[in-house]
């Protein structure tokens, strides 16, 4: 069982600043699946900036439309959104009118492991969680998980602080994975020593600062 202190939720202001730096953070933080009687944990590893406004790659690049009202609203909630069959995880940063969100690309298993194998129909570890899709498989996360506030102790998904401090030689940042446009901006972020990182094989580059 972990040991983490779910009273301990990441607070507005966490989630309330720039996308990038916001992504870099969440590296390490721990997401939980809280349902029933049930918890599942997972180590952020992965993840991926979208900008507001100027960033073609971001769904709300084209403007304000009822699929991404969240993202225009207060940081701190979750995006829910579908990707074939599948459905990916965004938590909304930078504030109200400011459509930022970071991408939850890969976590690293904790707890819950049984769940998260029944879930996903698979017994291979390090094919439970390592991709947005296979995460919101593992977690239960559907669309009507969209726009929960992850600042709230009791909601069914919530933010935990890391409990290790990484520093710039720990992160690694790449290009986009499975994007079209904007694809060249170095706005996926991983932990180096990570074996749950979805892919390592794309031109990369060391972070100067975090």
């Amino acid at each position: 069982m972990h040991s983490l202190n779910i009273t301990h939720v990441l607070p507005r202001s966490f989630y309330d600043r720039d996308t990038v730096t916001v992504a870099q953070a969440m590296l390490g933080t721990y997401l939980l699946r809280q349902f029933a009687d049930n918890v599942i944990i997972g180590k952020i590893v992965e993840t991926e900036a979208y900008l507001p406004f100027d960033d073609p790659a971001a769904h709300a690049y084209k403007g304000h439309t009822k699929r991404v009202a969240i993202c225009y609203g207060d940081a701190g909630y979750t995006y829910v959104h579908s990707l074939r069959q599948y459905h990916c995880m965004d938590i909304v940063t930078e504030g109200f009118g400011r459509p930022g969100a970071v991408l939850i690309r890969s976590i690293e298993p904790i707890d819950g492991l049984a769940l998260m194998k029944q879930f996903r129909h698979s017994e291979d570890l390090y094919n439970l969680t390592t991709g947005p899709g296979k995460v919101c498989q593992a977690l239960h996360i559907t669309r009507a998980l969209n726009g929960v506030d992850v600042t709230v102790p009791e909601s069914p998904i919530i933010l935990l602080p890391a409990t290790e401090t990484l520093t710039a030689e720990d992160i690694v940042s790449s290009v986009r994975i499975g994007i079209s446009k904007a694809a060249d901006l170095p706005l996926r972020f991983y932990i180096r020593k990570s074996q749950f990182v979805s892919s390592k094989k794309l031109h990369s580059r060391q972070l100067c600062s975090v």
